[in-house]
């Protein structure tokens, strides 16, 4: 049975690979804690179940869901950003629902880029990013991420060559995985920089509510900045928002896309060729959480900071100093020698011998070599467990 070419480079990556060593380390006996996966382990609050679960009952709720029953949804996404960034949005154009922000990342490729056009994209940065564009039939340009420049791009860094067959640029702030933070000057910059190049910007934004508050009054959530902040006309600019981090909703697949009406509508028509809308209960839930009490994601960020202070510590007391991240529910951590440029050996190696899963940092990029990513997704106890793990293993290493 013969398959299409596009298929070879999705057959095998970095990530399946962990996946293999997880399971050959459970199969072996190890106790696993996984790190690997940015799935929060907190419950979805009550507000949000309930009209989810009444729905169920509702036969009516049982169809297919057409763009013009997404409306009340839309209405509401439109107010909530209005309240939250002081921007207006027009929900029958600039907004479309989505299942999960990984669907948009994915599909716009397909609306803005011919065959051989150029993406420009994080490198380090989240891996269906690139996907999207390959699946196009587009190039990708790595725009390195490095630490002495905050892990931010370096525009003029890119080759006028590249520029020339550019279509689209993609920014993730707060930053999977080095948790870094943007300020809204460099996204003025960012949004600029694509106005002068005719650039389409993608702005793929799952940990808005996920930045640390600096001060001691940790009871007042801080914002991160929006792309459209800096660019209030939407002249170039798409940004993808999802419900699984804010409002721990990862399993039921629900986002959406604000922005630009022309990207709005372009995206619209893949979506069209490839499913239905979301089920209206998952919406109905939704809309509950963006209309509902906001406590809990405080309370939430308060645990993630907890999670991020005992393994900071624990990391500091075997010797292994890491920067603490001021957003997300990452350590971004540069590994030690003598693994600091082989981060798949490290991670296969270390949950095959302490059953501690992380996610090696050259899965999400070239320039992310020589670091990895551990998840805050388990109680600060259980962390600790997992740096004295760490910590037996390096010692044991040669």
């Amino acid at each position: 049975m013969k398959f299409a070419n596009r298929l070879d480079l999705l057959r095998s990556n970095v990530f399946a690979d962990m996946d293999r060593a997880k399971a050959k380390a459970v199969l072996a006996g190890q106790d696993l804690i996984d790190l690997s996966l940015g799935s929060s382990d907190l419950p979805v609050a009550d507000h949000i179940i309930t009209p989810i679960q009444d729905s169920v009952s509702d036969p009516a709720t049982h169809g297919y869901l057409l763009f013009r029953n997404t409306q009340g949804f839309r209405e509401i996404v439109a107010q909530w950003y209005s309240n939250r960034y002081g921007i207006a949005v027009d929900p029958e154009t600039e907004v479309l629902q989505l299942i999960g922000s990984q669907e948009g990342t994915a599909h716009l490729p397909l609306a803005i880029l011919n065959p051989g056009d150029f993406a420009l994209l994080q490198d380090p940065g989240y891996p269906s990013h690139i996907g999207g564009v390959y699946l196009a039939g587009g190039q990708m340009y790595p725009m390195p991420l490095r630490e002495e420049n905050g892990f931010l791009p370096v525009f003029e860094e890119i080759p006028e060559t590249v520029l020339a067959q550019a279509r689209m640029m993609v920014l993730s702030y707060p930053h999977n995985p080095t948790s870094a933070t943007a300020s809204l000057s460099f996204f003025r910059q960012a949004v600029a920089f694509c106005q002068n190049h005719d650039l389409v910007l993608v702005h793929d934004f799952p940990y808005m509510d996920f930045v640390f508050p600096e001060g001691e009054d940790q009871t007042v959530a801080e914002l991160a900045p929006s792309i459209l902040q800096a660019d209030p006309d939407k002249s170039v600019s798409i940004e993808f928002f999802t419900f699984s981090k804010s409002y721990n909703m990862g399993g039921f697949r629900i986002g959406f896309a604000i922005g630009n009406a022309e990207l709005i509508l372009a995206l619209r028509q893949i979506k069209a060729t490839v499913d239905f809308n979301q089920y209206i209960g998952i919406l109905n839930g939704a809309i509950a959480a963006l209309t509902g009490p906001q406590d809990h994601i405080i309370q939430n960020m308060g645990i993630f900071r907890q999670r991020r202070d005992a393994f900071i510590q624990a990391m500091q007391d075997i010797g292994w100093n890491v920067a603490k991240p001021k957003a997300t529910m990452y350590i971004w951590a540069k590994l030690p020698e003598p693994w600091s440029q082989d981060s798949i050996g490290f991670c296969r190696q270390l949950v095959e011998q302490t059953g501690v899963a992380a996610s090696p940092g050259v899965g999400f990029g070239k320039s992310g070599e020589g670091y990895v990513r551990f998840a805050l997704v388990h109680p600060p106890e259980v962390l600790v467990t997992a740096v004295n793990r760490i910590a037996q293993f390096l010692q044991s290493s040669p």
